[in-house]
């Protein structure tokens, strides 16, 4: 089974280098690796250029685009993979066994969508900050808020032909927004296992932008239930509104 990592990136000279070591030191045989760069100003390109030259099934292309979501689907349109997951910049493979657990699973659960796992925070310097283990999976948890980790979820390229790639009007819940189309039709198969490292420092655009990613994320939430019956739409958005002024009031 061949499986397709997609990498977006901008500007990302610091990190980079240890994310793309991290795949291609993976053992799963038939990994395609796909670079999608918005036109990066320092020596990224230098770094995927020089990690293309050791790695055949690195593939990369440099242009401006409409943002993270844009740059998503356009590596989606190049896969060529059964299965699809996403590792950008900042972030890396804790062991090079990841992608191989993760297509065994696959394997060994055909009729299996997608997956996810755990993650760790870790600090610009790599040093884990926080264990996130796999979460505990249900539809309705989902509505209320994202507990699935970007990094750690794999979905089959045949499903985003049927649900749709992300929203490219979404800046931070493009991720959550996917969850919900996917999690609408399919389980997806738990895997307890550290699948990513999600690097937390002061240049992330989520970290910077924690308020605007809440409200975003609660937008995405509400725009879903519309149309379903009043009473779920007032439960879910209920679960959602408690949470959300102590996030939003900082300024």
């Amino acid at each position: 089974m061949r499986i397709s990592i997609v990498s977006v990136c901008l500007n990302a000279e610091r990190h980079i280098g240890q994310m793309l070591e991290t795949v291609s030191a993976q053992t799963w045989h038939d990994v395609e690796h796909i670079v999608i760069d918005g036109g990066s100003s320092d020596n990224t390109l230098g770094i995927v250029r020089d990690a293309a030259n050791r790695n055949q099934n690195l593939h990369w292309i440099s242009e401006p685009d409409n943002g993270i979501s844009d740059a998503m689907n356009k590596g989606l349109e190049l896969a060529t993979g059964e299965v699809v997951g996403f590792l950008h910049a900042d972030d890396y493979y804790p062991d090079n066994e990841v992608l191989g657990r993760v297509v065994r699973a696959f394997e060994n659960n055909p009729e299996t969508e997608w997956l996810s796992g755990g993650i760790h925070h870790v600090d610009g310097g790599g040093r884990i900050i926080r264990v996130l283990p796999v979460r505990r999976w249900s539809f309705r948890r989902l509505l209320r808020g994202n507990i699935l980790f970007h990094p750690a979820t794999f979905i089959r390229r045949s499903v985003f032909k049927t649900v749709g790639g992300f929203d490219t009007t979404l800046r931070f819940a493009m991720d959550y927004d996917l969850w919900l189309r996917v999690g609408a039709r399919s389980t997806p198969y738990l895997l307890d296992r550290t699948l990513a490292c999600f690097r937390i420092h002061d240049d992330s655009l989520s970290v910077r932008q924690v308020d605007d990613a809440f409200r975003e994320e609660f937008g995405v939430r509400c725009r879903y239930l519309q149309g379903k019956p009043v009473q779920r739409i007032l439960h879910r958005c209920y679960f959602g509104l408690k949470f959300l002024p102590n996030r939003l009031s900082v300024r």
